[in-house]
């Protein structure tokens, strides 16, 4: 049985400075449910949010190219609930449906080859070494 979520109302004042940290970061009006239900253990919130905002944060990699890797990843672990939730993101900024058939079709085969090399057993070439 899943846990509850946490609402705003009704969050400890360090899970409400959470949310506040995200609404104001992302700009949206509420948190979504995943941090609702990891606000059960207000530590692992706290630490989630502080990684997540700094491994999304614009660097070497734009944010576009970011969100298509945690869909990439989010696909291959099966997590629908990323999945949706990171497709959303790569959408909003600018992702086309040209472009995410391109991603879909690198995660398959992707995938695909890396069980047929462990399947296969496959040595690693030398001069891959």
């Amino acid at each position: 049985m899943p846990l509850p979520l946490i609402e705003q109302a009704d969050a400890a004042p360090e899970v409400r400075a959470v949310y506040d940290d995200i609404k104001a970061t992302r700009n949206v009006p509420d948190v979504n449910n995943f941090w609702k239900a990891i606000a059960n253990h207000p530590p692992t919130l706290a630490r989630t949010w502080e990684s997540l905002k700094e491994v999304m944060a614009p660097g070497a990699l734009d944010p576009l190219v970011k969100e298509m890797i945690f869909v990439a990843v989010s696909v291959t672990n099966n997590c629908q609930y990323c999945i949706r939730s990171h497709e959303a993101a790569v959408r909003r900024l600018g992702m086309t449906d040209a472009q995410f058939g391109e991603l879909m079709a690198v995660v398959g085969m992707a995938n695909e080859t890396n069980r047929l090399a462990v399947g296969y057993q496959v040595e690693l070439d030398e001069r891959l070494r």
